[in-house]
């Protein structure tokens, strides 16, 4: 039994700030996440993307906004259980709770803070035919490492902004050798300042831009060689590629939250925000996976919402105890 004053569900970027706002109070934390490393989507979706709304950050790529969380919590010694999804929580008759992870780990503490972002997700796949054959052989629903298409010809598929900026991306870097993006409409649903760009880029010749088309097949023995596209138009061609990227966004799931009689409101739970407590005295939620009133899911209303939470926590943990704020700009970090 791993035992601390607050478990953290959820390794992301609000989980981490939360433990160095515990840490400030002298409460332990320990962290469980499904993925196998810290950071939550930052690492494992986009870590090279860059983020621009990080307060003191003009702009920072989201791996890096994860390393330097890991550092700024580094003195606080946090636990982690990494790549185990946390699938039960048990109220104990000390008015405690056991978090219990689909490998049977077990982990008990007064607190209980659910930072899971969007929840369980996956990516919304293309209606291909033998689709899953060729995953990890040339078809990837996201892209973690752009340096993995250097010199790669590259089929991109979405009218999102993921699709655009990654199209943009690959090419104004001179990554990829060849980029090609495919659209079912004859419109963009991302920011036109994007849909500009990508319009620019291809009147230049440097994007094949293919509107009011789908990718309709895969061909390939071992791995992906060519695809076969279905134009409104046109008809069918084959467009010879080393990587094809279907960019349809996430299906978010609760999965084995919304089993934890807590109350749920539009696939988030439901949260009091004086604390973001919920309706089980004791659990906390915190970050995209709540909602409230005007809610905003952005990280740096995460971090505001850990913070608070972790105050409300500290009450519950320690009645008999005034907070007595401390300011770090006056104690440092080593100092509390």
């Amino acid at each position: 039994m791993i035992k601390t004053d607050i478990i953290i569900i959820g390794a992301g970027p609000v989980g981490l700030f939360t433990v160095f706002e515990a840490g400030l109070l002298k409460l332990k934390c320990h962290l469980i996440d499904s993925l196998p490393q810290p950071g939550g989507q930052c690492s494992e979706i986009y870590p090279k993307k860059p983020i621009y709304d990080i307060p003191g950050f003009p702009s920072v790529l989201a791996g890096e906004l994860i390393d330097n969380l890991m550092v700024q919590i580094e003195p606080f010694k946090a636990g982690f259980t990494l790549g185990e999804a946390a699938v039960k929580i048990d109220k104990t008759d000390e008015d405690t709770f056991i978090v219990t992870t689909v490998k049977g780990t077990k982990h008990e503490a007064p607190i209980v803070m659910i930072a899971g972002g969007l929840g369980v997700f996956e990516p919304r796949k293309p209606p291909i035919e033998n689709l899953e054959f060729y995953e990890d052989k040339g078809v990837e629903y996201i892209i973690k490492d752009p340096e993995m298409y250097r010199n790669k010809r590259c089929v991109i598929a979405g009218g999102g902004d993921s699709a655009l900026d990654w199209a943009i991306f690959l090419t104004e870097k001179n990554i990829a050798s060849e980029v090609t993006l495919v659209h079912r409409g004859a419109s963009f649903r991302g920011h036109l300042d994007s849909v500009q760009k990508v319009i620019d880029l291809s009147e230049t010749g440097k994007i094949n831009l293919v509107t009011e088309a789908e990718v309709k097949g895969i061909n390939g023995s071992d791995k992906l060689e060519s695809l076969t596209i279905k134009h409104k138009r046109d008809g069918e061609f084959t467009k010879e590629t080393d990587h094809f990227i279907p960019l349809f966004g996430l299906k978010p799931s609760l999965g084995p939250i919304g089993d934890w009689n807590l109350e749920i409101e539009k696939n988030a739970i439901k949260v009091d925000t004086t604390d973001y407590s919920t309706n089980i005295p004791g659990i906390y939620a915190i970050g995209d996976i709540n909602t409230y009133e005007n809610k905003l899911k952005l990280i740096l209303c995460g971090f505001h919402e850990g913070t608070l939470a972790v105050q409300s926590a500290f009450a519950r943990i320690h009645p008999e105890k005034k907070n007595v704020l401390k300011y770090t700009t006056v104690n440092g970090v080593t100092g509390f």
